[in-house]
């Protein structure tokens, strides 16, 4: 299996001493995120998002199918992830490494089993047809810290996304094309947000929020924290790494929240500005036009 090319000894320590005098490569501040850019495609569901030199595509689909035997009245959600040989030689074609399977199973904690979309919402026919609703995670470019900006753009494209309308008369299920009815979004519950850290050091004393891909590879532990902008926290994942204490977690997570509440309002505000962008020949550029045919009094 092939290795991505690890920094020299000399990259390593120049790293560590310049984290030692709270200095990053970049020029951020040690709590301070890269810059955040997300764009919408042409189509509902499909989230581009960057976080500095990290790229991640999220695209969010829909199909009827048969509800599971166990669960006849909720709907199928799944999150699928790749990571593919063009964002780092490190990666394979259908050979799952060991960073896929972890944000599949992290992404998994956060969005799906939170409850952040609500499953029973997707159920049409009790134990006989609901929605499968499925979201497809592509890495485009990896310059470190793939989880927080991975469940963004998975939580981004949820919400953007819009489903075909359907209808139930005497029995007959029937679903509208966008022509015949305007596609309804999904039943959303909560938006939770990945905030991860990254210790270095012996004793894992300095704490980095946001690292990128060098100081990934110098990092001595790191722990995610998923959590929405109620405070609610979905999960903590602390993988392994050095032992890090409890109020220094416990710091890290008012951070965190901070963080996650600044996300939120980002998306809330590139939601709004993409359903004005995409209404600007329907009911928003009716009312306009009305109040244009208003004579002055």
């Amino acid at each position: 299996m092939p290795r991505e090319a690890e920094p020299s000894l000399n990259e390593k320590q120049f790293v560590l001493q310049a984290l030692q005098d709270s200095i990053r490569l970049d020029g951020r501040e040690l709590e301070q995120y890269r810059p955040l850019e997300l764009t919408f495609g042409d189509q509902y569901g499909v989230a581009d998002v960057t976080l500095g030199k990290t790229r991640v595509l999220a695209k969010a689909s829909a199909e009827l199918t048969v509800p599971y035997a166990d669960r006849p009245l909720d709907g199928i959600f799944n999150i699928a992830t790749e990571l593919s040989p063009m964002t780092s030689p490190a990666f394979e074609v259908n050979r799952p490494t060991e960073t896929e399977v972890l944000i599949s199973r992290l992404l998994e904690k956060t969005v799906r089993r939170s409850g952040a979309l609500d499953t029973e919402s997707l159920c049409l026919v009790a134990g006989q047809k609901c929605w499968s609703i499925r979201v497809d995670v592509h890495v485009l470019s990896h310059d470190g810290n793939l989880i927080d900006a991975a469940c963004f753009a998975v939580v981004a494209a949820l919400r953007h996304f819009r489903k075909p309308d359907t209808s139930m008369e005497g029995g007959v299920l029937t679903v509208y094309t966008p022509a015949e009815r305007e596609p309804v979004p999904l039943s959303w519950l909560h938006s939770p947000f990945c905030v991860t850290w990254s210790f270095f050091g012996e004793d894992g004393d300095i704490a980095v929020l946001d690292a990128t891909w060098m100081e990934e590879q110098v990092s001595s532990g790191s722990c995610t924290i998923s959590l929405n902008k109620h405070g609610e926290i979905c999960q903590i994942a602390k993988l392994g790494g050095v032992p890090v204490e409890a109020v220094s977690l416990l710091q890290c997570t008012n951070v965190a929240l901070i963080k996650a509440k600044d996300m939120s309002s980002k998306l809330d505000r590139w939601l709004t500005e993409d359903a004005k962008r995409r209404d600007k020949g329907g009911l928003l550029a009716e009312l306009s036009a009305e109040n244009d045919r208003v004579p002055d009094i």
